[in-house]
Parts: structure tokens; C-alpha cells; sequence
């Protein structure tokens, strides 16, 4: 009996202890939180500035029309570079979907590669993207010096370049639409600014 109320005890005590070690690293995944700002689209230096006029493009889209960039237009236009051999790319088709539809308002969503139209036109009825535009252009990606994919470039409704980068994650793409909105670069660089 006396052993019956020793190992009721014992785990009396053990609930407690982890109750209150369970606490303790739950405040302090809070603190971890609030600390570290959620990161941006990774912008790099290479290509046209955010802020530059972007260069201009006519291209034929193989979902039927032509895509014109850096035109004036009433809308603006993101240009989102993929490869139907890109992981994270495939990964990025539903929230990409998502932001077409959310976004509509104010930006027109440009699917951008390059390669052999027969592999894209493959993936393209594959994974659905009829209803993106759907460029293939070597010229466009290297006037934006894309070196990795999946990469994104926002351009204003004056063919202005709002904010670009690599595009891993849904919060990395709205990153370039904060930016877009708060008129700054890039997430980065208003966090900068701001601890500076």
C-alpha cells in the first residue's frame, strides 16, 4: 500500500514539473517570436533596381494572347519566373492560384520560363495554369538577371519595379505586395531603416 501512494505521489509531482517546464518554454517560444521578424522575399542586387523602369516585353503567351510588360496599364503586373523541374515552383502553384484570385484588383499575375515550349505546354495542362498568362522568353529572365527560381518581380501599373526576389513561401510573396503597398524596396530594408 505504502508503495501504491509513493508512485501516486511520484507522478503527482512529475505532471507538475511538466506543467511547469511546458510553461516555461511556451513563454519563451512567445519571446523567440516576437524577436525575429518575419523575413521577406531573399532580394538580390543583380538586374534592374526596385524603383528602376523595368525593360519593356511583347511576348505571346501559350495559353492563348500576348503579354505586354512595362507598357502603361491600369493594373500591375507580377512576374513570376518557374520550371516545370523546380520543386518549390510546383509547391508555389496553389498559393500563386490564391494570390490570382485575392489580387485581382489591382495586379495581373504573368507565369514566366524558358526551354522547349512542347515541355511547358506538358506541364501547363498537367498542373492547370490555363488561366495564366504563360510566357516563355530567355531575353525576360536575363533582363531581370533571374539566377534562381522561383523568382518574382512587381511592377507597378507604370512599369515601375516595386519589389522582386526569391520566392520560397506564401508570407515571401505577400512580402512583395507589403512592399508594393508601404512604398518601400523591400521588407529588409524597412526593417533596417527601422533599427537604424
Amino acid at each position: 500500500m505504502t508503495a501504491l501512494y509513493f508512485a501516486v505521489f511520484f507522478l503527482f509531482a512529475a505532471v507538475i514539473v511538466l506543467g511547469f517546464a511546458f510553461f516555461v518554454l511556451s513563454r519563451q517560444i512567445g519571446i523567440l517570436f516576437e524577436r525575429i521578424a518575419p523575413m521577406g522575399a531573399m532580394v538580390n542586387d543583380s538586374g534592374p533596381k526596385v524603383g528602376d523602369t523595368t525593360p519593356s516585353f511583347s511576348l505571346t503567351s501559350l495559353t492563348g494572347g500576348s503579354v505586354e510588360i512595362g507598357t502603361q496599364n491600369t493594373k500591375a503586373k507580377l512576374i513570376f519566373f518557374l520550371s516545370p523541374t523546380c520543386p518549390v515552383c510546383k509547391k508555389m502553384l496553389p498559393i500563386l492560384r490564391s494570390a490570382k484570385e485575392s489580387e485581382q484588383e489591382w495586379m495581373d499575375l504573368i507565369l514566366a520560363s524558358d526551354g522547349e515550349a512542347e515541355k511547358h505546354q506538358r506541364f501547363i495542362e498537367h498542373t492547370k495554369l490555363n488561366d495564366f498568362p504563360y510566357v516563355l522568353s530567355t531575353e525576360l529572365g536575363l533582363a531581370y538577371r533571374v539566377s534562381r527560381l522561383p523568382f518574382a518581380v512587381l511592377i507597378d501599373e507604370n512599369g515601375i519595379i516595386r519589389s522582386k526576389g526569391l520566392i520560397n513561401s506564401r508570407e515571401q510573396l505577400e512580402s512583395l505586395f507589403n512592399a508594393h503597398d508601404a512604398n518601400i524596396p523591400s521588407i529588409q530594408g524597412y526593417l533596417d531603416m527601422k533599427h537604424s
